[in-house]
């Protein structure tokens, strides 16, 4: 075999698509700690050199896998009036997080300028546009949101059921009692804490909109 040979997918059709729809499989099933060229390679039935003829490192792997983790949000059906619509893909997106282990993981450690990260940040932008915003406001919002849910679902699907307890356990009413007062409200609600976080970003803009 020629070196031409070992690094370039002969005889076969694979695609950059389809390496990434299996580096996704991986990341099911093992987590990202798992995802590896060889793993990929594995689950593909090919060598590692050939995965990476497609996908030429990591670091471009975890990319594409981000804006394919992206890319499954769907834009139709979505409500006509700004903040519902910013709220639904602000949902959305979360659920896609939440659809892969470690999503979040994933797409967080990324900065990505590809088609279906593109397209979703398009529409909440453009929903946020709609509000009359000025555009800072609307351009620091999305990036909030995107942070709000990236953070909040990376502790979803890290923290251990054990985590309140600890919590409970270590924070006395001596020693920190500023935290002891809400701590019957530091929990793993996460649905009604990400409402709870769009709402404050979203009411200002409301408001503003609302004296017009």
């Amino acid at each position: 075999m020629t070196k031409k040979q070992a690094g370039r997918p002969s005889g076969t059709r694979l695609t950059a698509g389809a390496v990434v729809r299996a580096a996704l499989e991986v990341l099911d099933d093992t987590g990202w700690d798992g995802v590896s060229t060889r793993a990929i390679a594995d689950r593909l039935g090919v060598r590692m050199n050939t995965v990476l003829w497609h996908v030429k490192s990591k670091a471009r792997l975890r990319e594409l896998m981000a804006d394919a983790i992206v890319g499954e949000i769907s834009l139709d059906g979505l409500p006509g009036p700004w903040d519902e619509r910013v709220t639904e893909l602000a949902r959305r997106y979360r659920r896609a997080l939440l659809a892969h282990r470690d999503g979040a993981l994933v797409v967080a450690g990324t900065y990505v300028a590809e088609p279906g990260t593109l397209r979703f940040a398009e529409a909440l932008v453009a929903a946020l546009l709609d509000s009359g915003a000025a555009h800072r406001d609307v351009a620091w919002t999305a990036w909030t949101i995107i942070y709000l849910a990236l953070g909040l679902v990376q502790e979803e699907q890290g923290a251990e059921d054990a985590l309140v307890d600890r919590l409970a356990q270590a924070v006395s009413a001596t020693a920190y009692p500023a935290l002891h007062e809400v701590l019957g409200h530091m929990d793993r609600r996460f649905d009604e804490r990400f409402e709870f976080g769009l709402s404050l970003l979203l009411d200002p803009l409301r408001s503003r909109a609302a004296r017009g």
